[in-house]
This record gives structure tokens, sequence and C-alpha cells, in this order.
């Protein structure tokens, strides 16, 4: 009898193990109403966007890839994920990540809880893994439903890619997938500054809205005219840099540097939580937050990192300034072009020719040629001009530019009419929108790529 109950005591004394609280926290978060309503979201409201937006008359040609959410259902998805990057996705790790650890203080079922579990180390695991759970969920509903809507919607056509290329179904699809995949990357990042913040300030709300509001400073910063170190050093980067996979050749200098940062400050991120959890005291009741520890163990780890990473990119790249420099932009407004023109002469049925026979080349300037031709802004002009197999005149178009500070651009027709001048083309089978009118573009900011 008296082997038995210390056999029980035994049992009952033996930690919890990381498995088990994993599947406790896993289910805690998912009974929760507003997780409930996010999975739904993510999972429904993309297709049903997508699909609207596909069969409107007026499509978000402001946004990438918006302009090709008619031709094919790849836009779609693509389209999401600029939104993604900029709004939603740093909301949702602020709700699951920024929340898990501070609504046990504002609950105060910490006690309950080292009591079951017995193990600060395995708590802090479990609820993290549990949080990085949900939201891969999220992503994964966010990607599936935009990509099954447009497809639906509209078709499994090619898309065109950012260089004016054309990328097979099965390439678009393959693409797509991979752009989301990279940026799971930021996405991490920005959980682990919710956990950090979780953490650090307890049941304040700040902790809540901290990843949030790092995501937002990162975008304004990359609006910013921000040296290629100090851009590329950012943990946020990965949500601009994944259009380079959809150039040829791809531009994937800037996407894995991205990537890379954004790991590392996962990895930093979650480790200064990991510290603040375990130096915690869990005696007091009425715990609002670690105060100057959060300051001098949570903070300042992470902006010495960022000036790390600014130094060691700076190092290792070559790109100076701003990255955009004229050579670069008229090769890729002029390889865009090129490869455009091939599509409105299939439009036309008119002779096929190739981007070697065109031989066409772009010269721009800046401010009308009275600016330095290099940098962001709306005051860029190129003229394109190309050869024809068997004429002696070499054509010219106009297109006005406006370049953002990330590289990418927007090219906008001037004339001629027959060219670029008009939204639409009249093919044999109907008017059909003009590929030539306006198009999108992406110059390469670390080096300059030959094609």
């Amino acid at each position: 009898m008296t082997a038995t109950i210390a056999a029980d005591r035994a049992a009952d004394t033996r930690r919890v193990s990381v498995a088990r609280g994993y599947r406790f926290e896993l289910v805690k978060l998912v009974s929760q109403w507003r997780i409930r309503l996010l999975v739904l979201a993510c999972w429904v409201a993309p297709a049903l966007f997508v699909a609207a937006v596909s069969q409107q008359s007026s499509l978000p040609v402001d946004t990438l890839f918006g302009r090709w959410m008619h031709a094919t259902g790849w836009a779609g998805p693509l389209v999401t994920l600029g939104f993604s990057g900029t709004w939603a996705l740093p909301l949702l790790t602020s709700v699951v990540a920024g929340d898990v650890f501070a609504a046990e203080d504002r609950l105060g079922t910490w006690r309950h809880l080292l009591v079951a579990v017995r193990s600060p180390r395995r708590i802090f695991a479990a609820k993290a893994l549990s949080s990085l759970t949900v939201i891969l969920l999220l992503v994964a509903g966010l990607a599936c439903s935009s990509a099954a809507g447009g497809v639906v919607a509209v078709g499994n056509q090619p898309l065109v890619g950012l260089d004016g290329h054309l990328l097979t179904p099965g390439g678009a699809a393959g693409t797509t997938l991979l752009a989301w995949v990279c940026v799971l990357a930021p996405t991490l990042a920005l959980a682990a500054i919710g956990l950090l913040g979780s953490v650090a300030l307890g049941r304040s709300p700040m902790g809540l809205l901290l990843p949030a509001l790092v995501a937002l400073a990162m975008q304004l910063a990359q609006m910013l005219p921000l040296p290629v170190a100090v851009r590329l050093a950012l943990p946020g980067y990965t949500f601009i840099a994944w259009n380079g996979l959809f150039t040829s050749p791809r531009q994937l200098g800037p996407l894995l540097i991205g990537i890379v940062v954004s790991l590392v400050w996962a990895v930093i991120a979650t480790a200064l939580a990991y510290l603040l959890f375990l130096r915690r005291d869990f005696t007091n009741l009425t715990y609002e937050g670690s105060g100057r520890r959060a300051l001098t163990v949570g903070a300042l780890p992470l902006v010495g990192l960022l000036a790390v990473t600014v130094g060691v990119v700076s190092v290792a790249t070559p790109a100076t300034g701003s990255g955009i420099e004229q050579e670069k932009l008229q090769r890729s407004v002029a390889t865009a072009f090129a490869h455009l023109y091939r599509m409105q002469t299939e439009q036309l049925n008119r002779p096929d020719v190739t981007e070697e026979q065109l031989k066409a080349t772009a010269t721009c300037n800046k401010g009308g040629g009275k600016l330095t031709p290099e940098g962001p802004g709306n005051d860029w002009r190129c003229v394109v001009s190309w050869h024809l197999p068997d004429v002696e005149a070499a054509g010219s178009a106009i297109y006005q530019l406006d370049v953002t500070p990330d590289g990418r651009f927007v090219a906008d027709g001037d004339g001629p009419k027959e060219v670029n001048g008009y939204f639409l083309v009249q093919t044999p089978t109907g008017d059909a929108p003009n590929p030539l009118w306006q198009f999108d573009g992406n110059v390469e900011l670390l080096h300059t790529t030959k094609g």
C-alpha cells in the first residue's frame, strides 16, 4: 500500500512533456473565438476577394500584378501576398504571438500552469510552438484560398513576369508557391518580436501591438531613400524582395539576404523572450512587465542587431547609395519592352520576332536631363528604340516612369498611339488590353544582371 502511494506521488510530480504542453496550448489557442474567426477568414475571404475583383471592369493596377487579374488566376494570390505582407501578416502575428503570454497575465493563471507543467522552459516551448502552428495555418489559408479563387474565377493561364517574360501555368504556380514560402521568414521574425513583447510587457496592450508597430515602422523606412545596405538589413525586406522571383534571370541576391536577416531576427528575438521569461517573478500577481529589463534585454539587443546586420550587408554587397542607377533602369525597361512587344505582336497576328532581332534599347533621363540620373522618383523619362527585320527605320516609344525606393517602377506609355498610347489594341477577335500601354518592372538593387 505504501509503495502504491509513493508511486502515485511520483507520477503526480512528473513533469509534463513538451508534446503534451504543446497540445494543451494549441487547444487553448484554437478554442478562442477570435482565433477561430481568423482561421475562417484566412481560408475563405481571399478566395471571395480574388474572384470578385477578377470579375470587375476596373482592376487594382496600382498593386503589383493587379493589372493581370483578368488574364490569369495566378495574379490573384500575388496581389493577396502584397496586401498580406503590408497589413494582414503583421496583424495576424500580433493577435497570435503578441498575446500568447500576456493572456496568462490578464487571467492570472500562471500559478495554475506552473503547478501543472512544473517547468518554465517547457511552458515557453509549448506556447511558442503552438503560436507558430496557428500562424502557419493562417498563412497557408491565405495562400491556398487566394490561389483557388483566382484559378476558379479566371483559369490556369500563363502569367506575365516583372520583366515582361511569360511564365507557363506550371511555372507561375510553382513560383507563386515559392514566393509565399519565402515570406514565412519575415513572418517568423514578426512572430518572435510578438513573443518578446508578450513576455516583456505583460498585460500591457503594447505587447499585443508590437509586431504591427514594428512592421509599420519598416514599411515607412522602405518608403525613404535609404542606402541599399540599410534597406536589406531590415527584417521585413523579404515582404518586397519576393518580386525578384518573377524576373528572368531571377534576382535572388536581395531575396536570400532578406531571408537570412529575417531568420536571424527570429532566432535572436525568440532567445531574448526565452531569457526574460525564465527570469520573471511568477509569485507577483500584479506583474505589469519587465520594466527596465525589457529595455536592456529586449530592445537594446535588437537595436544592436540592426546595426550589426547593416554593417555586415554593407561589407558583403557591392551596391552603394540607392542602388537605382541609369544603366540598370535602361536595361530593365528595354528587357520588359522587348518581351511585351512580342506579346503585342502575337495579339495582332503579326510575324513573330525574337528579342535578339528587336535589339531593344532604352535611353532614360531624370528631370528632363537636369537631375543626376539615379535614385527613385516620378520624373524619369525613357525613350525605347527597337528594330524590326527587313525594316530600315527604327521604331521608338516614350514612357514616363515612377520609380519607388525599393526598385519597383511603373512605366506609363506616352506614344505613339499605335504602340503604347492607348490601353486597348484592336485584334482580329476584338479589342484587348494593350500590354505596352503600362507595365511594371523591377530594378535589381544589388548588381547589374547581364541578360
